[in-house]
């Protein structure tokens, strides 16, 4: 007896992977859009569009969302339309299919909300279907080589004579599968992920060999600057083998018969990622894993005081410290590994400004061009998802109030389309720094003043007036960026939420940089432990700049300054904040330790009792907002079965600095 398929409980991995199908559809299409702007055709972005297309329509389809099964379809048919065109499709196509996979992305969105997608748009197939996605008799490459002409798609042949012609390499590879291969770990695709490290693979095709029985070939073509003899090694082939397709010395292209063309686009590769073994966890899952983590953390703590007490006691633990260091070791081991799990490419974060961008610009008002180089760094998935918002709000900030008009551009000397560039790399093994920059007008720091009523003369000032609440320089409201509010919003994320810091350059006429530096992760960190009174607290390693001893008879205590004194400290005259009184806690009479943060740049010193130690802790947030307090970014556990507040001094020293003015 059959059982009937509940379809509902494949919606989660419907959804999850629909998303990236649409980020990749999104990528593909900016990426043929560049290629028209520089008149390159891109046939293997073609491709991979109507793979991305293709899937979507077939997971729509297995849980019954018709919507998004008509849109892909429709668009599907033009981009094949294209492929079989040479990989031509035009400026006016490409906007219709940001439309469509726009709209195929708001009904992913409705199945993720358990909400019913609505119909298709009225007028969006007839425009899919009236887009010309080929407008002239596509032009192919003359022949270059007699064993793959024949084997490639029109696509294909623009692949390889796009290559050739742009002055690269293209090889023909055979690689033959054997018992002696597979016993070093050596199949078809192991080589595939090497050669696609060196390389773009164009075709793989399955090949008999003759006379039956003797198996199968693997014959590949691959674009490529990698020499003759490193193909071949990667391939595990005599390099004698390896053939070169060379570009005809007649350069003329023909023109084709469409009526004539009867080739299918290959459907998608159905075989697994090359060398890759992916499995989608919920972020759940991974938050249950990281608090069994924390759980062991808060044991292993217990057991370092329980050895403490019997070694003051007179008991021999040797052997007991030798198993807890190993514990130790193997704890650490177990925290990276979790967080390599929760890590995501800043690239990833990144993808979907390129179509904001394009969706804030006005084509002959306004251009704007974005540049993105997020190199390899990583961020844990928590903090991609909190830090976006902020980068979203920096962005628009931007594109509205800091890139010039192109007329205005062009009177300043300037190119008519705006630079915004945003970099991304790590800054050690635990930060990662962002920077969001224009080459626009500047921030007017007369005009911050004057709105504001405060002396702005450093970049510092700019910031602490530009991040105030409600703070604003428009007495309008635009369709970008509302009133150019949001900066409150960066610094409540980067710096409150995620325990970073934040800072700006501006020149007039030269442009602007926001950089932001945020810790990898927030919820597994280094933390110095120390005590204030009775209580105990940990700051984030990474927050502090220096440790020392306090000598009480060389603090200075100025007028009017409630908890806050000088010290000459190399030269200079740095504050130091006694952490008891900030906390309410003591006098801070007893405090013999500082602890030394940065505030725009300036060093601020925090007296404090007793240093602990330095230890691996797992962060809970405190997501409560009648339970959150300024200077308090989360608790954790260290083994006495009490919670462990962890404090952000940088926030601290914000806080002291505000209730200074206003006395």
């Amino acid at each position: 007896m059959s059982e009937r398929v509940d379809l509902r409980e494949f919606v989660g991995g419907f959804v999850a992977e629909a998303d990236e199908l649409v980020a990749a559809a999104n990528a593909s299409l900016l990426e043929i859009e560049t290629g028209n702007d520089s008149q390159q055709p891109r046939p293997r972005a073609v491709r991979d569009l109507f793979r991305a297309l293709h899937t979507i329509k077939g997971l729509a389809a297995m849980i019954g969302v018709e919507p998004i099964v008509e849109i892909a379809h429709a668009l599907e048919t033009a981009v094949r339309i294209a492929d079989k065109g040479g990989g031509r499709f035009t400026s006016p196509s490409v906007q219709v299919a940001i439309k469509a996979v726009r709209a195929i992305a708001e009904r992913v969105r409705a199945v993720a909300d358990d909400k019913a997608p609505a119909a298709v748009p009225s007028g969006l197939l007839d425009a899919i279907a009236n887009a010309d996605a080929t407008p002239d008799p596509p032009a192919i490459p003359p022949p270059m080589s007699a064993t793959w002409d024949t084997r490639l798609s029109a696509s294909e042949r623009q692949q390889v004579f796009q290559a050739l012609r742009g002055g690269g390499h293209v090889y023909g590879l055979v690689f033959q599968p054997s018992a002696e291969l597979a016993a070093d770990s050596i199949n078809i695709s192991t080589v595939r992920t090497k050669l696609a490290e060196v390389g773009e693979l164009i075709k793989v095709i399955p090949r008999s060999l003759a006379p039956a029985g003797r198996g199968v070939v693997f014959d590949i073509l691959i674009a490529s600057d990698a020499s003759p003899a490193k193909l071949a090694e990667l391939a595990a082939m005599p390099v004698a083998e390896v053939s070169t397709i060379e570009l005809p010395v007649e350069r003329d292209v023909t023109r084709v018969d469409m009526s004539a063309v009867n080739e299918e686009l290959p459907e998608p590769d159905s075989a697994p990622l090359a060398g890759r073994s992916l499995v989608r966890v919920e972020l759940s899952r991974l938050d249950d894993l990281q608090e069994q983590l924390s759980l062991l953390v808060a044991s292993r703590f217990r057991l370092e005081r329980e050895l403490t007490a019997m070694t003051e006691s007179g008991l021999d633990v040797r052997r007991l410290r030798e198993i807890t260091d190993l514990q130790s070791r193997q704890l650490r081991g177990l925290r990276r590994a979790i967080l390599a799990a929760r890590l995501i490419r800043v690239t990833e974060v990144l993808d979907p400004l390129s179509l904001l961008v394009r969706s804030l610009v006005r084509p002959g008002v306004k251009e704007v061009k974005l540049e993105v180089d997020a190199r390899d760094a990583e961020l844990d998935k928590a903090v991609a998802d909190r830090l976006l918002p902020a980068i979203i709000h920096l962005i628009r900030n931007a594109i509205d109030h800091a890139i010039e008009p192109i007329d205005e551009r062009i009177a300043k000397g300037k190119p008519r389309a705006g630079i915004l560039r945003v970099t991304c790399s790590e800054t050690s093994t635990n930060q990662v720094e962002l920077v969001i920059a224009d080459d626009g007008r500047g921030i007017d720091r007369a005009a911050v003043a004057r709105r504001s009523g405060r002396t702005v003369e450093s970049d510092d000032d700019l910031l602490e007036v530009i991040t105030t609440p409600g703070f604003s320089t428009r007495s309008t409201a635009t369709e970008t960026s509302g009133r150019g509010l949001g900066m409150d919003i960066v610094r409540r994320i980067a710096v409150d939420q995620l325990g970073g810091q934040l800072f700006v350059s501006t020149t007039p006429d030269v442009g602007t940089a926001f950089t932001l530096r945020v810790p990898v992760t927030i919820a597994i960190m280094d933390v110095f432990s120390f005590s204030c009174g009775a209580q105990s607290f940990v700051v984030p390693v990474s927050a502090i700049e220096e440790i020392f001893e306090l000598d009480a008879a060389a603090r200075v205590t100025p007028g009017g300054a409630s908890g806050v004194t000088l010290l000459e400290r190399r030269g200079r005259a740095m504050p130091v904040v006694s952490l008891g009184v900030v906390l309410a806690i003591d006098n801070g009479a007893s405090a013999n330790k500082a602890l030394v943060v940065r505030r725009n740049g300036e060093p601020v010193a925090f007296a404090v009792d007793r240093m602990l130690g330095r230890q691996e802790v797992v962060v809970r947030p405190i997501d409560d907002p009648l339970a959150h307090v300024p200077g308090v970014s989360g608790a954790t556990d260290l083994g006495d079965g009490r919670p462990t507040l962890v404090l952000d001094l940088g926030e601290l020293t914000g806080k002291i600095a505000r209730r200074e003015r206003r006395v």
